[in-house]
């Protein structure tokens, strides 16, 4: 799996930082840093939507606030199946 993260302006104000590293602690205390891929990238163009995070290709809008239910969601069930 490869979740790229916005990094550019304004997702950076937005808090791409904080959901960088809160991703890499769920990761970490999932023992899922072998099957997921960090990237990072500059602006995709929805700069509005919050911070822009695609997984495998799929855009989501998250934010630090919201960066553990979308692990909860949209990774966890996608790397048990």
């Amino acid at each position: 799996m490869k979740i790229t993260i916005c990094i550019g302006s304004s997702c950076h104000i937005k808090g791409s930082r904080q959901v960088v590293e809160r991703l890499q602690q769920l990761l970490a205390a999932h023992n899922l840093t072998d099957q997921v891929e960090l990237a990072g990238s500059f602006c995709v163009g929805k700069c509005q939507q919050g911070v822009c995070v695609t997984v495998d290709g799929v855009f989501h809008s998250v934010s630090p606030d919201s960066v553990d239910s979308f692990f909860k969601t949209e990774i966890l069930p996608k790397l048990s199946a």
